[in-house]
């Protein structure tokens, strides 16, 4: 039996993608220096603005993909800020505006929060993803494809079972970096 060898993006394929992020006029990601992002289409591995457009596309095929907050990181939440208080942190911790901290949902989820203002008995956090509300420019060029495996498909993700990590390779974490 001979095996298809894939040529378009299509759901359920492993994509090899390079690509690099631009905000704001920087570059702030890129797979430059790391290799090609791997990932399975249609699994919601990466933000679904981006792999919305990677559908269809060859490899060698480059594209410019400008992704709106919306199918990116969320518009920004005015209201996504939370005071804790300094007596919940463990008593040697290091505060710093602009730290990054995880936190636990009510669902147990893990999620980032950027420490924005300390006060003399609160810490004001800020949970907003720092992309939130921006337009996401992806310049990505596919360089290789394949067929998921069957346990990949059933993990819904490379590399096994587990919590799947999506985003833009450059590790948003578990359950919440896919938009």
């Amino acid at each position: 039996m001979v095996e298809r060898t894939p040529d378009i993006v299509v759901q359920d394929m492993v994509v090899s993608l390079e690509y690099s992020l631009t905000v704001d006029d920087q570059i702030i990601d890129s797979s430059d220096g790391y290799g090609p992002l791997q990932f399975i289409q249609g699994h919601r591995n990466i933000i679904p603005g981006l792999e919305k457009e990677l559908f269809g596309m060859q490899i060698g095929e480059t594209r410019e993909v400008v992704v709106q907050p919306v199918d990116g990181y969320g518009d920004y939440d005015a209201s996504a800020f939370v005071d804790i208080p300094k007596e919940q942190f463990p008593a040697n911790f290091d505060f710093g505006i602009g730290k990054t901290i995880r936190l636990s949902d009510p669902q147990g989820r893990l999620i980032n929060a950027n420490i924005i203002e300390i006060g003399e008995s609160d810490v004001k956090l800020d949970l907003n993803h720092p992309l939130a509300g921006k337009e996401l420019y992806f310049k990505a060029t596919v360089v290789d494809l394949r067929m998921a495996t069957d346990d990949e498909l059933a993990a819904g993700r490379l590399g096994g079972g587990g919590c799947a990590s999506c985003g833009s390779g450059s590790g948003d974490g578990c359950g919440g970096g896919c938009g």
